[in-house]
């Protein structure tokens, strides 16, 4: 029985359509930080690798960044890799490069073919984000529409629209993370994530953010999240896990759900 839908890159199911796949963020300012954080995650072996390089100090320099972008392809050992920049209004760091500017780096990255996948934000400028459409298109990465909320968890229906939306606007996968104030918001997301299954054709990866929606990470591919997402060395949002602990939960959970 499948709870999830794979990612897919040249044609193929990552991390060999196993579920939920297990993705470690790179969060480092410099150089040395980001590949001292890869060589320690890349021998705990996870599914995904993320590059959160609004967290990197050089990302004005699209010729910096394209160079990394290469080197962490080049010590990644075939573990695919999403390049994203978290924009301010969405939990990111501040930058100092405009949205054309930003959009001219993942332009520099995604043609390098050093990444798999590309992070766009569906609150992005639509013409910003038709590009990254294309952008994805032109060069055969994956595009993951995502959204952010860290103040409230918003209802089902609007998580469901917002899924909808997503795959309307061009997108490959549909990511969306809020943040919960109680249980009951966490069991929004798991209910919207078993709906939004049904809505859309898309892979989804949803979360619930902070301590409750540590809960989300551990579970939510049972209700058809495809990713979680887990501390290798240094979270990139609140409620992450580490690698080990969600690998433990699920070898359990695995065991359990099996016929």
């Amino acid at each position: 029985m499948a709870f999830t839908r794979p990612l897919e890159v040249n044609g193929k199911p990552v991390g060999g359509g196993g579920e939920p796949l297990v993705c470690a963020p790179l969060v480092g300012r410099d150089e040395g930080a980001v590949l001292g954080e890869l060589d320690a995650i890349v021998a705990k072996r996870p599914d995904l690798l993320e590059w959160r390089v609004d967290f990197f100090s050089g990302i004005a320099d699209s010729g910096r960044v394209v160079e990394l972008a290469r080197e962490i392809r080049k010590r990644a050992g075939g573990i695919p890799i999403i390049f994203t920049r978290r924009s301010i209004r969405e939990g990111g760091e501040t930058i100092g490069i405009s949205e054309d500017e930003v959009l001219a780096m993942y332009q520099a990255v995604a043609r390098s073919g050093a990444v798999d996948f590309i992070d766009c934000e569906l609150s992005s400028e639509p013409r910003h984000f038709a590009a990254a459409v294309e952008l994805a298109r032109e060069t055969g990465t994956k595009l993951i529409a995502s959204f952010h909320n860290f103040q409230k968890t918003p209802s089902a229906e609007e998580i469901v629209a917002t899924f909808v939306s997503m795959e309307k606007a061009g997108a490959d996968v549909a990511k969306v993370a809020v943040m919960p104030q109680g249980l009951e918001d966490v069991l929004t997301v798991l209910q919207a994530t078993l709906q939004g299954q049904k809505a859309i054709s898309l892979p989804i990866i949803s979360m619930s953010m902070g301590t409750y929606g540590s809960l989300s990470r551990l579970f939510g591919w049972v209700f058809g999240s495809s990713v979680s997402f887990a501390v290798g060395q240094k979270a990139s949002a609140p409620g992450q896990v580490p690698i080990e602990d969600l690998r433990k939960v699920l070898e359990v959970l695995q065991r359990s759900l099996k016929p």
